[in-house]
């Protein structure tokens, strides 16, 4: 498999773009299949854009929407504990049926943020979804609904995560080489 260079860290393929393909599929069919009806997707920027976007095309629930928050709490590859929000939701969110689209779940810190923002608007469900989960890591009690994938606690980057700000464009999912 081929190894990449992003600054000072070698990575290798974890996740090849045709498995992801499959995980995004899965995703979709268990959001489809679910009963929920007019959904608002919420998707976490920066690294769920292309998550985001894959999962959209394969929804085939009628009246479905999709917004945008930014929040952040990494610095290179290690969390710094504080979530940040960097751009709001912009839309009334009272009384409806919401779906967090997550690229991944670590800690669960900023889900847990999110969880705050989101409830505090009197919404009707909330839901989560996420491409990858770090069981080993997380912290928090927040019931993630729909898993495509859990992994062990390293470090991806890839398929919209980073490592400081590069490699979202990357179509697999590599992890940090030892």
């Amino acid at each position: 498999m081929k190894d990449i260079q992003l600054h000072d860290k070698t990575f290798e393929i974890y996740l090849p773009e045709t498995e992801i393909a499959e995980i995004v599929q899965k995703i979709a069919d268990e959001i489809n299949n679910s009963g929920i009806e007019n959904p608002l997707f919420i998707a976490v920027l920066n690294g769920s854009f292309l998550f985001a976007a894959d999962v959209m095309r394969k929804i085939t629930i009628p009246n479905s929407e999709i917004s945008f928050i930014k929040l952040s709490s990494y610095e290179g590859t290690e969390t710094t504990g504080k979530v940040n929000e960097l751009i709001g939701l912009n839309q009334g969110l009272k009384g409806r049926n919401i779906i967090i689209l997550e690229d991944i779940i670590d800690t669960g810190n900023t889900l847990e943020k999110l969880n705050e923002i989101i409830l505090n608007k009197e919404v009707a469900s909330l839901k989560i979804a996420t491409l990858l989960y770090k069981p080993e890591a997380y912290t928090k009690e927040i019931t993630i609904d729909f898993i495509g994938k859990s992994i062990p606690n390293k470090f991806v980057v890839g398929y919209g995560l980073d490592y400081d700000e590069i490699g979202r464009n990357l179509p697999h999912i590599y992890k940090l080489k030892n």
